[in-house]
């Protein structure tokens, strides 16, 4: 048996999961700073849901029959979904309704650095506003969120779908990847689709010469009424983005200090939820890449550095402690102390106090004859090697203390 993570899929150590926990307590917190509620969805849905509703990329869908053979899939992405919860509980939720979504997507793309099968995106969307203020204030919290991460400067740049609207799909997902093929790549993409060169340019120079409408410029007001740099936010007549869904305002977020590409992008899509609940609800936000963001936030030294939560280590002296040791560890606790207790008795006090040293656990509580007919323990740093008896009682006090001081 292999003990290899399948292709594109990770596992995350406790130093990588600590900081994973930190970015996602990050977000949870600007996202409800905004007003927004948490949501989540299955990671299996019908095939059905996002049949036709991607583009090009659905090729890249987890797709397979259950054992009612049934066409299921794994989540491609938090917008589809969302989109048929708006039709499925459209009378339980109140509108303007904003949410938050912090879960798992798969694709079956070629692993590379920045993308695997199994990611995590982090969303944020309003449904019920058609006013492009909705898409202000999502385009908003992205830089909020960024400059409350620590970085320095982060950009929203900004199209409106709109303005293509005679541009077909196949040219406006050639043009989504100017970036990564370069202006003939972009000529030579649509020509591979079916479009013949003279259009092909005609297309490409159409979209370069767009120019911002009334759409952008709400956005951009908005933007700079709220606070933000005029060097956060900027007009890209190129940006495309190449979901099928897209419509109304598209941007992309990205960081100047951090190459990799964007960490993030978002769009409307009315359309979108009008064909899934059957009714004309706006909906519109963005999916944030929640391992590029961390990626970027480790690459600046703006993730801290995480120990184990343990405060103290309880030793066990003998089996015949044990539950003496158990009993402290309860008291402990109770008082909010993260608190491990040795779990072999027959271990030997060196062997224990290695195990704490290793962990990094900054305290070990020992309970020996002595201490237990004394009503004692010793409280032993392992930073420093000082040790201390103390009755059980200040124990609690003196580890509290200890706590809030570091």
């Amino acid at each position: 048996m292999t003990t290899q993570t399948l292709k594109g899929f990770r596992d995350f150590l406790p130093p990588q999961a600590a900081a994973r926990q930190w970015l996602k307590g990050q977000m949870i917190k600007v996202f409800e700073k905004w007003g927004y509620e948490p949501l989540e969805t299955p990671t299996l849905e019908s095939y059905e849901l996002f049949k036709g509703e991607i583009g090009e990329d659905e090729k890249l869908f987890y797709k397979f029959k259950d054992l009612g053979d049934r066409e299921i899939m794994l989540r491609y992405d938090q917008t589809v979904p969302t989109c048929r919860v708006i039709g499925q509980y459209f009378n339980q939720l109140t509108f303007p309704f904003r949410r938050y979504q912090i879960q798992s997507n798969f694709r079956a793309e070629k692993p590379q650095a920045g993308r695997y099968r199994e990611f995590v995106q982090a969303d944020v969307d309003i449904f019920g506003v058609a006013s492009p203020l909705a898409d202000a204030e999502t385009i908003a919290i992205s830089l909020d969120l960024y400059k409350s991460l620590g970085f320095k400067q982060v950009v929203a740049v900004v199209n409106n779908r709109d303005l293509m609207k005679d541009i077909p799909y196949a040219a406006i997902s050639a043009i989504d990847k100017l970036d990564k093929i370069g202006s003939d790549g972009v000529i030579s993409s649509m020509i591979s689709k079916g479009i013949t060169p003279d259009l092909a340019q005609k297309y490409f120079d159409q979209v370069r010469n767009i120019q911002p409408d009334e759409t952008i410029n709400t956005i951009f007001d908005y933007l700079k009424n709220a606070g933000f740099p005029p060097d956060w936010y900027r007009f890209q007549p190129t940006l495309a983005r190449a979901f099928s869904y897209s419509q109304g305002p598209i941007w992309e977020i990205v960081i100047p200090e951090y190459s990799s590409g964007s960490v993030g992008g978002g769009e409307r899509y009315d359309a979108l939820v009008e064909r899934i609940t059957g009714q004309k609800i706006p909906g519109t936000g963005i999916a944030f890449g929640f391992d590029r963001t961390l990626e970027a936030a480790e690459k600046l030294g703006l993730v801290p550095q995480f120990k184990t939560p343990t405060q103290v280590l309880v030793t066990v002296f003998s089996p015949e402690l044990l539950n003496n040791s158990l009993s402290l560890s309860q008291s402990l606790r109770s008082q909010n102390i993260n608190t491990e207790l040795y779990p072999d008795p027959n271990i030997k006090l060196d062997k224990q106090l290695k195990y704490a040293s290793a962990k990094g656990i900054p305290y070990v509580a020992i309970l020996g004859p002595e201490e237990i007919e004394k009503g004692t323990v010793t409280l032993k740093n392992m930073a420093t090697g000082e040790q201390k008896t103390l009755s059980q009682n200040y124990l609690v006090i003196e580890l509290a203390q200890l706590s809030q001081s570091q």
